[in-house]
């Protein structure tokens, strides 16, 4: 956007008063006509091709202002709506047309100031008001974030579950923008698409402890695609406590769980024997439930099982937990006995239970089972490195339909 004269001349008048010192208080512009003049009414001098009177404005096409006549100029147009989002837009370089470059918002109210002046460099005003259609509410993209309001672990990642697929780039581009995570303490992170539908957002290492994380978005009325609008999105409010790690040692049979880098409890344990090897890497806490049935046909187990299980704590969707394993105390700290879960006492496991919250970290190392999957299996976020992690964010360095193929093919359940 060019810069009027009339701009140019205050630059001046501003230079003159602060070389004659305190003492000049007031000036004039060099064409007679004093800084301080009331705007006048600019509708005479422009043109606007939004809706008359009660009709509403297509928010599918661009807005635009034109200067009328040959005694005046546009100098400045801004757009904004009830929710204070501006429209972007360019002037001419002679200043006399302004058009938006953006899309309007659909159901919003919008207010519109021009600024002209006139061939004496009178400065001129106009505001004009408008409200845009709304679209049909098939055409609505809604957004439910995740998890529910409430305190969580310091690994527990922000879902957002749209209810329409999103593929096309700049549409999710467009839908990032109006998804907002904001973090006291602060903290970078980044979304991650993980398929069509559903996004994740976790931060470059695990939320600060003690935080509150507020999600949001701008999303209502906004166009994302051909045809498809953002409706509006309640909003999301949670909590960390204190950041709680438990780290097992596959080979050394023995879990250390760790309170904001202290050590807390060491827990000898056992894991997946031999081709029931329990799954390395950094898992999330997903629930607690104080009983659960397991059995060997839920995972298609040669050697048949049947058991009552208490204190289980569950890592992934397909059904590994951290449990109370009576039966085999003997091997606990000694030998790897199970079908891919973490087994430990009655009473070791009833600590657990009680100290662990949904959205702790669960740490498996040295392992012969294959690695956590970053998705579909739970919430394996953490083990994706950071650099990996942004390339799946349509404004940080491109997109990802979903998991990978290695990925898929981890994803064979076992208990």
């Amino acid at each position: 956007m060019s810069h009027s004269p009339r701009i140019r001349t205050v630059l001046s008048c501003t230079t003159l008063v602060a070389a004659l010192g305190a003492g000049a208080t007031a000036c004039g512009s060099s064409d007679g006509h004093p800084l301080s003049a009331k705007p006048y009414d600019a509708a005479g001098q422009i043109a606007f091709n939004g809706p008359v009177g009660s009709k509403k404005a297509d928010p599918d096409k661009p807005l635009e202002v034109t200067a009328e006549g040959k005694d005046g100029r546009i100098t400045d147009v801004t757009a904004t709506d009830a929710m204070g989002r501006y429209v972007a837009g360019e002037l001419s370089a002679d200043g006399t047309r302004w058009h938006s470059t953006t899309p309007l918002a659909a159901g919003a109210h919008y207010t519109l100031r021009v600024s002209t002046e006139d061939d004496d460099g009178s400065p001129g005003r106009k505001m004009l008001t408008f409200d845009t259609q709304t679209p049909a509410e098939k055409k609505r993209l809604k957004v439910t974030f995740g998890p529910e309001a409430g305190k969580y672990g310091v690994g527990q990642p922000v879902t957002a579950t749209l209810s329409a697929p999103v593929k096309d780039k700049e549409a999710r581009a467009a839908v990032e923008r109006a998804l907002k995570v904001r973090s006291v303490p602060a903290a970078e992170g980044a979304w991650h698409w993980v398929d069509s539908e559903t996004l994740h957002y976790r931060p470059k290492e695990y939320w600060p402890a003690n935080a509150t994380i507020n999600v949001s978005s701008n999303l209502d009325g906004i166009k994302v695609g051909d045809q498809l609008w953002g409706t509006e999105t309640k909003p999301l409010k949670f909590t960390t406590g204190d950041r709680l790690e438990a780290v097992t040692d596959a080979s050394s049979h023995w879990m250390t769980v760790y309170r904001n880098g202290k050590e807390i409890n060491s827990i000898p344990v056992t894991t997946g024997k031999p081709g029931y090897s329990t799954r390395n890497g950094v898992k999330v806490v997903l629930g607690k439930e104080y009983s659960v049935r397991m059995t060997s046909a839920s995972i298609g187990a040669s050697d048949f099982y049947d058991k009552q299980v208490y204190y289980a704590t569950r890592v992934t969707d397909s059904g590994e937990y951290v449990h109370a394993a009576p039966w085999s105390t003997g091997s606990q700290g000694n030998a790897n006995t199970s079908h891919g879960c973490t087994g430990m006492s009655t009473g070791n496991a009833a600590w657990f239970y009680e100290t662990v919250r949904q959205g702790d970290l669960v740490k498996v190392v040295n392992s012969y089972g294959e690695d956590m999957p970053t998705f579909g299996n739970g919430l394996g976020d953490w083990n994706m490195s950071w650099q990996n992690w942004r390339k799946g964010s349509a404004l940080l360095s491109g997109t990802k339909e979903g998991p990978s193929a290695a990925d898929a093919a981890r994803l064979r359940p076992h208990v």
